[in-house]
């Protein structure tokens, strides 16, 4: 049975937050990693330069919704760039390393951290929202809704990853139903290109949002998707 988003966001929140805190600490510094795991290093760099591209240069007086921060990394360069970043996870653990690995000086950005939902209406308006790899262990229809939800409070742009169907993830994604459900991440979700732009276009609040820009990042273990939609 497909989980709801409130029973996945659970899951995420626990296996992060409880069990990989450590892990996620250590894969995101300079810290000597496995050879697998400095291919998920570097293509999480690569995508987070991606993201950032996506962005205007000068973000000046801008406020920016990071969402699923981790340990800060791209909210760092973001508030570098002058903007008012606001930067949450769902684990407290995580986004504890994020505020001490948070540099002195910012420039004439700053930096908001704080743990819980993405989606909350509490955090407030923004220019630019980024989601990077926050959204890769939803459903299709999770996805939408979330961007859909996101969007309500969206000036400019959402920038986005999703994990792309491919044999390969899918194999992997079979094979780790094989192990305990407490031995393991919560499972990836494959999601088709095509299924998510129809899906997109069908959605009634993104009735006047463009598509924008698209990048799939491969490194070892690593495959995700950067998407891009613009407000009108």
């Amino acid at each position: 049975m497909a989980l709801s988003y409130l029973e996945r966001r659970g899951e995420i929140e626990t296996y992060f937050d409880r069990t990989a805190a450590d892990a996620w600490a250590r894969l995101t510094s300079d810290a000597p990693v496995s050879r697998i795991r400095r291919t998920v290093r570097a293509g999480r760099d690569r995508m987070r330069a991606t993201l950032l591209s996506w962005l205007p240069e000068d973000l000046s007086g801008l406020r920016v919704l990071d969402a699923g921060c981790g340990t800060g990394a791209l909210a760092i360069e973001a508030a570098r760039r002058g903007a008012e970043v606001v930067a949450i996870d769902l684990s407290p653990n995580l986004v504890a390393v994020a505020e001490e690995r948070m540099p002195a000086q910012l420039g004439t950005g700053r930096i908001t951290f704080c743990s819980g939902d993405m989606l909350d209406a509490k955090l407030g308006s923004f220019d630019h929202v980024v989601c990077m790899d926050s959204l890769i262990h939803y459903r299709c229809a999770d996805v939408v809704a979330s961007v859909s939800a996101l969007a309500r409070r969206t000036r400019a742009s959402i920038v986005f990853t999703f994990a792309p169907s491919t044999l390969p993830l899918a194999t992997m994604r079979a094979v780790g139903r094989l192990f305990p459900q407490g031995d393991r991440a919560p499972a990836i979700e494959p999601v088709a290109e095509k299924k998510l732009r129809r899906m997109l276009g069908d959605a009634g609040e993104l009735a006047h949002w463009q598509t924008g820009r698209t990048q799939r990042i491969e490194s070892g273990f690593y495959k995700s998707q950067a998407f891009e939609i613009v407000a009108p």
